[in-house]
């Protein structure tokens, strides 16, 4: 088992696996920039190591120096950062330390939304219609979308997390998208690409986790759904999808071990599909190379620890579960951010209350506490608050108690969305898509 490991990341996530290396004996080793120096995950770590500025978590050279100073055994990225950057993942190893994720290769191929379109199409796992290359020009941009058929997905090709996307209904406002996702791409990802795709005005988000073993298998676990988001960027998860029956499961999980085989992968990753909902067709969208925001609700209901598989397998080791035991139980992610509940606007600022809900099947997952400060620099993402019932219905009824006993003053908070939704009789149902968040609004 690896040693002593050094978090490349921040808040909440940070803090996540902190508390799993330290429960598994692993010395843990924390970066941090100026503006997160009184945070909890500071405090928490081993050894910790001012990186400087608040953009520092990009800076490899910096992270890299902190994990020679310190001794470092390994480095665990988490997400967002430099987590799904293959040069830097390549840099770790080609310094001698062990990369607690995937191979560079399988992140650089998975980077690029048409390369990994393409790879996907090949190995025979359902693609949406959409452009095999670039489209290099608004004309060829209109060519594509034409023959595709509207409404269509402006997308950055180098982009994630929900960013650098936009529909366009027709060929006007295809014009007028392209040029804004491509000047964004351009300045967000260095890498202008764009890609046009097929856009479903009702789907939903669901997607699979996946484990690529040190022995060289990849196995699926269970799914999630995630159709709760505002600007294409997700606010809850909860798992398993209450849109997946059996057999559509075992359909779908498939593929993704499918997606996971064709590029050799190895550690957590996350396989992303739309779901059309009318005729149980599904789509992939992309593969997230590293650990998920949400994947504290597969390890509800698989009753895991995906921290301690993923520092198992980067340790050669085999992992300690039975991938193929039935689940139990139905999970439920919030996501708590520093924003407006109304119109999703951050919103910065000291936390000068800050008390968590407990129970039973209460999790909270958080990255600050009272007398922190939310700052602007980085995602607004404060913690998440995860719940676990016997059943959907028994989930639900433990997260509306939740959010009624989570107090935060200081920074605004979209706790008051929370308790919206958890009333609102399409997510009730469970037959909710994408779009629920626009309805609501």
């Amino acid at each position: 088992m690896i040693e002593s490991l050094l978090i490349a990341n921040r808040g909440e996530i940070a803090r996540r696996v902190i508390r799993t290396a330290k429960r598994l004996g692993v010395r843990t080793i924390a970066v941090h920039s100026e503006a997160d120096a009184d945070l909890p995950f500071v405090a928490e770590a081993d050894e910790t190591v001012n990186i400087g500025a608040p953009q520092s978590y990009r800076n490899a050279e910096a992270i890299l120096a902190a994990a020679k100073a310190t001794g470092a055994q390994a480095i665990h990225p988490g997400y967002g950062f430099l987590s799904e950057n293959a040069d830097f993942a390549r840099a770790v190893e080609d310094h001698g330390l062990i990369w607690v994720g995937p191979p560079a290769a399988a992140i650089a191929a998975m980077g690029d939304k048409i390369n990994a379109r393409n790879l996907m199409a090949a190995a025979g796992v359902p693609v949406a219609p959409g452009t095999h290359d670039p489209a290099a020009t608004v004309e060829a941009a209109v060519e594509a979308a034409t023959a595709i058929g509207y409404p269509v997905m402006v997308k950055a090709a180098a982009g994630g997390g929900g960013m650098g996307m936009a529909v366009a209904a027709d060929e006007k406002s295809l014009r007028t998208e392209y040029d804004k996702v491509r000047a964004f791409a351009e300045r967000m990802f260095g890498d202008g690409s764009v890609l046009i795709e097929r856009y479903f005005p009702r789907v939903r988000h669901v997607e699979v986790q996946i484990l690529g073993l040190a022995d060289g298998r990849v196995i699926a676990l269970s799914e999630r759904e995630c159709s709760v988001q505002r600007r294409n960027q997700k606010l809850v998860e909860e798992a398993p999808s209450p849109a997946v029956d059996p057999a559509l499961r075992q359909r779908i999980l498939a593929a993704a071990v499918t997606a996971g085989e064709a590029v050799d992968y190895r550690n957590a990753g996350t396989v992303e599909c739309l779901l059309d909902p009318e005729t149980g067709d599904f789509f992939f969208l992309e593969m997230n190379t590293r650990l998920q925001v949400e994947h504290p609700i597969t390890e509800l209901i698989h009753g895991i620890d995906l921290v301690e598989q993923q520092l198992l397998i980067a340790s050669g080791e085999p992992v300690t579960f039975d991938h193929t035991a039935q689940t139990s139980g139905h999970a439920i992610e919030l996501r708590v951010n520093a924003e407006d509940p109304k119109r999703f606007l951050p919103g910065p600022g000291k936390v000068a209350t800050w008390v968590e809900p407990t129970g039973d099947g209460v999790r909270v997952d958080s990255g600050y506490a009272a007398g922190t400060t939310v700052t602007p620099f980085y995602d607004s993402l404060m913690a998440k608050l995860i719940l676990f019932g016997a059943d959907r219905a028994d989930a639900i009824a433990k997260a509306r108690a939740a959010v009624a006993g989570f107090q935060i003053a200081g920074p605004k908070n979209n706790l008051p969305f929370f308790a919206e939704l958890l009333e609102n009789e399409e997510f009730l149902s469970g037959d909710y898509d994408t779009g629920i968040v626009s309805r609501m609004r």
